[in-house]
């Protein structure tokens, strides 16, 4: 490809809302350009990228036994109620009326439309297992689009999708596919990537992971040790908590007084009690209005997916003060002990059964608790579980070391979910023993424009991207100076046609630009290697050779850069 005819412009500045590398890069360079809110055109140069990251996952989704399908992006309403999907998924999902008033809905994910296919194909035991995926477009109508590619509205995903006899047999399969996607990952050049837990949210599912490259710009927090190998999405990590004194004796419960003292920081202050030695009221609200009252250690916070999960609730936002006033609770001074709770579901971390003598509201403006004892003290209905937010230097679960805290971007996930589609679909095979049975399924993702970015978040320095070789849009550079002079303009000519004849992918700058003009060009295209052909090289029938990323630069033979180059790329 000849510079000059190719389309995209580098630009000198990235768009006042680029705040990550990637997404500053992706711009400047001429990858992609933004046509509103979470979508993106690719430019000649993305859609190379994203080409030979989609071959890399063929590749190794072929090598598993996956079967390449393709499935709709418009989908009607029938299918997701047949999952029970249409009305538990929420505003993300977009739903419209065609022409005839004939309800859809445009694909976010594939579990209804690959059970429609496979119930139609599948009918025996003998056909198990197998596995679909498929790279397509999908849109989610997500409410904070940001970051350029890493969070979009329309995006491409390569969605895979298994079928099994037995949990056993998903089981094996499930971890085929792990191996699979930690090849895709190390192909594509990355680097930083960790395994780790994760809550299978919307998708459900007992069991799933996460692919996650370790970047400070990550919206998602991963707990990891670095002892052993246990790495879990905070969402649902869980660690050994510090233990609290629980054999002193129980106290006699106290009213004391405590003006204008509201937070925790300042009841512990106050009562010179240490904070894990508090309890820390949290009120909640869920989709269907229902009040959520939480009762925490003071010093711990309170993980919102995890009481999701406890609670099968699928949004939480915080209560308003008239709420709370509304049973009988006074925000700053709140506790269960004289709250209205008939109506109320409460919820106890597991940090507050397992506390002796703590300090907690006492409902009344400027008045607490001491010596609150909640086996002894409260008897309502109440749900307990293990909803506290793991911090850092909390102690691994594991092996007992400290944990530590860090960022990541979710490039790839896994989930077992078993027959939570197939069953409520109405899937069956026949099985070997002539009864109808529901397979067990498996589902398996990775973002492909979320990969694209997360490669230049891993791979780029302050000038632009150092695109591994294996997803670079092309193979070599020729960048040639002095384009107009005739030795100049028929060597690099003909080295370009010499290499493009080998098969070698070569971007040719022939533009008439200055070197400082064609160099920082070059940078934010990110093509590993470079040639130079300048009137100063021919002269010594040479030409100089560079790696982007700056590890190799020296002079080579002008009969011998076609070689060099042929056995560098082998």
């Amino acid at each position: 490809m000849r510079l000059t005819k190719m389309v995209g412009r580098r630009l000198k500045e990235a768009p006042s809302d680029a705040v990550v590398i990637s997404h500053q890069f992706t711009i400047r360079g001429g990858y992609a350009r933004q046509v509103g809110s979470g979508i993106y055109s690719l430019l000649p140069l993305g859609k190379r990228v994203i080409d030979k990251i989609e071959k890399i996952i063929r590749e190794e989704m072929n090598s598993i036994d996956g079967q390449e399908v393709l499935l709709p992006v418009v989908m009607p309403r029938e299918l997701w109620d047949e999952s029970g999907r249409y009305e538990s998924v929420g505003s993300e999902l977009l739903r419209f009326k065609d022409r005839t008033g004939k309800e859809m809905v445009l694909g976010m994910t594939h579990e209804e439309a690959v059970v429609h296919l496979a119930r139609s194909e599948i009918v025996s035991y003998k056909q198990l297992p197998c596995m679909m995926y498929q790279i397509q477009t999908k849109f989610r109508d997500e409410p904070r689009s940001r970051a350029g590619l890493i969070r979009v509205r329309e995006f491409t995903m390569k969605d895979a999708y298994s079928f099994h006899r037995s949990q056993e047999d998903l089981d094996v399969y499930y971890y085929k596919c792990l191996d699979a996607y930690k090849k895709i990952f190390s192909r594509t050049g990355l680097k930083n990537v960790s395994i780790v837990e994760a809550d299978s949210g919307m998708m459900g599912g007992a069991i799933s992971h996460e692919f996650m490259l370790n970047t400070p710009v990550g919206e998602d927090s991963l707990v990891l040790c670095s002892s052993c190998d246990y790495a879990a999405n905070r969402e649902i990590a869980v660690c050994k908590r510090q233990n609290v004194e629980l054999s002193e004796e129980l106290l006699p419960l106290e009213k004391v007084s405590t003006p204008s003292v509201k937070t925790i920081a300042d009841v512990s202050s106050f009562l010179n009690k240490d904070q894990s030695k508090t309890g820390k009221a949290v009120f909640l609200v869920d989709e269907n209005n229902r009040m959520i009252f939480v009762l925490i250690r003071g010093d711990l916070d309170v993980e919102v997916s995890k009481l999701k999960n406890l609670i099968s609730s699928k949004e939480l936002v915080p209560a308003e003060e008239g709420a709370i006033l509304s049973i009988g609770c006074v925000p700053g001074f709140a506790g269960l002990i004289g709250a209205k709770l008939d109506d109320v579901i409460v919820v106890v971390d597991e940090s507050i059964k397992n506390n002796n003598n703590i300090v907690v509201g006492a409902n009344e403006k400027d008045f607490h608790y001491i010596n609150f004892n909640f086996e002894r003290d409260f008897s309502g209905k109440f749900i307990e579980g293990n909803i506290a937010s793991v911090t850092e230097g909390d102690l691994c679960v594991s092996c007992g070391e400290k944990l530590n805290l860090s960022r990541g971007i979710e490039i790839g996930n896994i989930f077992q979910l078993g027959k939570k589609y197939s069953e409520p679909m109405k899937f069956t095979y026949l099985d070997n023993d002539q009864k109808e049975k529901f397979p067990i399924m498996g589902c398996y993702g990775i973002g492909v424009g979320r990969l694209f970015a997360s490669i230049i978040e891993d791979c780029h320095d302050e000038y632009g991207p150092i695109w591994p070789s294996s997803v670079s849009p092309f193979d070599v550079q020729i960048n040639a100076l002095n384009y107009k002079k005739e030795e100049v303009k028929a060597f690099s000519d003909s080295l370009y046609n010499e290499l493009s004849n080998k098969n070698i992918d070569v971007l040719f700058d022939d533009r008439d630009e200055k070197a400082g003009f064609q160099f920082k060009d070059a940078d934010l295209m990110g093509i590993p290697l470079r040639i130079i052909v300048s009137p100063k090289t021919l002269k010594d029938s040479e030409v100089e050779f560079k790696t982007r990323d700056g590890s190799e630069s020296k002079r080579i033979s002008t009969n011998e850069i076609v070689s060099f180059i042929k056995k560098l790329l082998n």
